[in-house]
């Protein structure tokens, strides 16, 4: 396990499942979000750096999406913190069990069922702001994934938007509905964040300069 500061306010944990799996801990005014949950075996982990941080409790935890991968730690997590969790209105019927994810035969539950809060929604179509988080709507790898914008830190958590290696962007894995995911892509072009983290991959820097070469890797 690897924990790393990447910005003022936010840390990242890194376990190994073959691939790397990150999630970020970031840290408000009154505490803690947690963006994802990871691998069963990172909750340890993870508590264990809230404790270090002494920035105050965990406040909420909020998902990209619903798959394993990202839920894994919420059991064990909230026994020891009860907290809201919360995820995209079209995220919570596949994770909870009631809809198969796209790509699959038939539904599996992820999370117990009526554990997730729906992130609102303004009348614009937009996603309210949840803590120092903008939320934007990514949908392609899942039905509702989100991506989560730092605008003090100027740093992309991006999920399964995008996969990366060596600092270059590629496309995300078993993607059900790439051409959607490749449309969400372009919100890297409207934010340009500084810095951009996904889920399995590394840090890229300047990804918005890196968009061009993406659309023709996602396009083959």
């Amino acid at each position: 396990m690897k924990i790393q500061q990447i910005s003022k306010h936010i840390w990242s944990v890194r376990a190994w499942m073959i691939i790397p799996c990150h999630v970020w801990l970031v840290v408000e005014a009154e505490g803690i979000t947690l963006v994802d949950a990871g691998v069963p075996w990172m909750a340890g982990s993870i508590q264990k750096l809230i404790d270090r941080l002494g920035a105050g409790p965990l406040r909420r935890i909020v998902l990209t999406h619903g798959h394993p991968d990202h839920v894994g730690s919420i059991k064990k997590i909230v026994q020891a913190s009860p907290v809201p969790i919360y995820a995209h209105r079209l995220e919570i019927p596949c994770a909870e069990g009631d809809l198969p994810y796209p790509g699959k035969s038939k539904p599996v539950p992820q999370v117990a069922k009526g554990l997730l809060r729906p992130l609102t929604e303004l009348a614009e179509g937009e996603i309210a702001s949840i803590g120092a988080l903008r939320p934007f709507f990514t949908p392609g790898h899942s039905p509702g994934h989100v991506v989560y914008y730092h605008e003090k830190d100027d740093v992309l958590l991006t999920g399964d938007l995008f996969n990366s290696k060596r600092g270059k962007l590629l496309p995300p894995r078993a993607t059900p509905n790439p051409d959607e995911a490749r449309r969400s892509a372009r919100i890297v072009e409207i934010l340009k964040p500084h810095r951009l983290e996904v889920c399995h991959g590394d840090t890229v820097y300047r990804p918005a300069e890196q968009m061009d070469d993406f659309f023709k890797i996602a396009k083959r």
